[in-house]
């Protein structure tokens, strides 16, 4: 391990913690994790062929790092707030495992361990600067917040393609521990009534928390690696009509326009005009009086006696000429 007071870059193990970069990216609220640099060349490859190796050799090269005792922990605090980089790398390096504790917790949420150590480590140095040893606390009790902090706003920012605040995480992690333990007490996955009850919290409650887990997925995705295929091919689109119902339309249509020929000449003119059909424009009683040289009452009256003739037709087929010519039959 090493460290470069310059600027502040810590060594431990396999990574090199940059703490001006930390400060500036906390102090500016950055949605994205800051870069934590690989020290090995070799370390990139190492952790996509074998996570388990990286993670191991990581927990090995931090196991040297001694706790403090209570004694020592105020000392080096007390350096640390002073501005001494021996005291504050010696609080950061004497840590390293409790931030690989909490970050166990947060398995299968998206992250890898070395990801949310990483993650960790940013809240564990936050944690130092801005520990006050004279208050006669545990800085594992200060720093444990602190790590939790930027271990789910990681998880948030990462893993969800919508983000959530941070409050409603912190709320929807608190359910999923309750949901992991009432699995284990019950052997099955529980309801939303066991839920909230386990949560002293309203069934929409929990329903509402429960809908929380579910992720966005892109509909882009390949369905298989050497497929050309995307989800968004096979997913069906709720706009589209159904083939039968295309098919059921289109017999309707036709049968209307064969039912409009059994009606005289005035009653088809009237009734095509009226709603229209065979490619007039549908207009108003007084609209179609004016075109066929009618008054608005005597059309009223040929649409009355045409609509009585293909109601019996619409009957006879099964079908209600109600719905297709609405408010006409009063």
């Amino acid at each position: 391990m090493r460290i470069h007071k310059d600027n502040k870059t810590y060594r431990t193990g396999l990574i090199e913690i940059n703490t001006d970069a930390a400060e500036t990216r906390q102090k500016q609220g950055a949605e994205r994790p800051i870069t934590i640099n690989k020290v090995s060349k070799t370390t990139r490859s190492r952790r996509q062929n074998s996570d388990l190796d990286a993670t191991q050799m990581y927990l090995s090269e931090i196991g040297f790092s001694p706790l403090l005792s209570a004694e020592e922990e105020v000392h080096f605090a007390r350096l640390a707030r002073q501005g001494d980089e021996a005291g504050r790398k010696r609080m950061i390096e004497s840590n390293l495992r409790l931030v690989v504790k909490i970050s166990r917790r947060y398995l299968n949420r998206g992250l890898s361990l070395l990801d949310l150590v990483e993650e960790g480590n940013l809240g564990l140095i936050r944690a130092v600067e801005k520990f006050d040893p004279e208050r006669g606390f545990r800085f594992s009790t200060y720093a444990t917040w602190w790590i939790r902090q930027t271990i789910e706003r990681a998880i948030m920012n990462q893993t969800r393609t919508i983000r959530l605040p941070i409050h409603v995480v912190k709320e929807l992690n608190g359910y999923l521990r309750a949901e992991r333990e009432m699995t284990q007490k019950l052997d099955h996955m529980p309801s939303p009534e066991e839920m909230a009850e386990a949560l002293d919290k309203p069934v929409s409650e929990a329903k509402r928390l429960c809908g929380l887990k579910d992720r966005v997925g892109s509909v882009d995705v390949p369905l298989a690696q050497d497929s050309d295929q995307v989800l968004l091919d096979t997913i069906a689109d709720s706009n589209a009509l159904n083939p039968s119902d295309i098919l059921q339309g289109e017999d309707l249509s036709s049968n209307i326009d064969e039912w409009l020929d059994e009606l005289s000449a005035k009653q088809r003119e009237v009734v095509v005009r009226r709603f229209g059909l065979r490619g007039h424009e549908s207009a108003t009683l007084e609209e179609v009086g004016r075109e066929i040289g009618l008054t608005r009452e005597r059309v009223r009256q040929i649409q009355v006696e045409a609509l009585k003739s293909m109601r019996v037709l619409f009957e006879e087929n099964g079908l209600s000429a109600t719905s297709l010519f609405a408010d006409s039959f009063s």
